[in-house]
């Protein structure tokens, strides 16, 4: 593609005078992955525009490398819709340059969005692009992140946060497999704790997607401790499902005239007869 090309491309986003012209515009600009169409791309994330924000987050993602700095460096700190949109590019992106960025957003950023979208790029991050020795350290900054953001207030949020703790789990299996099992643990307390069925279903598919994982690893070894290992892991997820449906039960309301409803006054009468 020419440069007069990649100009009209970026004129038409600049110039785009309805809602559906600027969605195609920056769809175009997108599809021809531009690095001269990085900073237009930027810019159509604080449109007020969600359908050309995500064409310019999917843009930056096949971008890649070279929007990481400007991402970084034009993130809008007052635009929080802009803000969340980059941060998802970032995530898409999985540069470990991103790393304090989403480690910050997710922990501490007032939007919800920007912080479900921080969690899910926290479990993408490709860690072998850090030098060896920055690994660890990265990956347990993460998990400690991932870990706190599990209990956020906001329902997404969390189920984002699991998201994402299943991913860095996988990656740390089989090097690190304290780590999968401290957040397999981790998912058994959440369990108990959670009170959205949304975000316990999504831990008990996280915990069955980790478990198939690190089985596979581990049968694969030829080593001592596999058969202690898988054992460990085993988990009855009949048994699983069926708990998720009894406590869905348990937290429909009654219906009319269901005898449930009355248990109490019944066990009040019943207390008072025998006085």
């Amino acid at each position: 593609m020419t440069v007069n090309q990649a100009q009209v491309l970026i004129r038409a986003v600049e110039e785009a005078d309805s809602s559906s012209r600027l969605l195609e515009a920056v769809q175009q600009l997108s599809a021809a992955n531009l690095t001269e169409a990085i900073p237009t791309l930027i810019a159509a994330l604080g449109y007020n525009n969600p359908g050309a924000a995500v064409a310019a987050v999917d843009g930056l993602i096949q971008i890649g490398e070279p929007a990481v700095l400007p991402l970084l460096e034009l993130l809008d700190g007052y635009n929080y819709g802009a803000r969340a949109w980059a941060i998802r590019a970032l995530a898409g992106i999985g540069d470990p340059r991103g790393l304090e960025t989403l480690l910050e957003a997710a922990k501490n950023d007032f939007a919800l969005s920007v912080r479900r979208a921080a969690a899910r790029g926290l479990g993408k991050i490709r860690w072998e692009e850090l030098p060896s020795e920055q690994v660890q350290p990265a990956q347990e900054q993460a998990l400690a992140a991932l870990l706190q953001v599990s209990q956020d207030p906001e329902w997404v949020v969390r189920y984002a946060a699991i998201t994402g703790l299943q991913e860095l789990a996988i990656a740390l299996t089989p090097s690190h497999i304290d780590s999968a099992l401290q957040i397999l643990a981790h998912f058994d307390r959440r369990v108990e704790q959670d009170d959205n069925l949304a975000v316990i279903a999504r831990i008990w598919l996280a915990q069955k997607e980790i478990v198939d994982y690190t089985k596979e690893i581990l049968e694969s070894q030829a080593d001592e401790t596999v058969t202690t290992l898988v054992s460990a892991l085993d988990i009855d997820w009949q048994a699983t499902l069926e708990k998720l449906y009894a406590r869905k039960r348990r937290e429909e309301p009654l219906r009319e005239g269901d005898p449930r409803k009355f248990r109490d006054l019944a066990a009040a009468i019943s207390r008072a007869i025998a006085v």
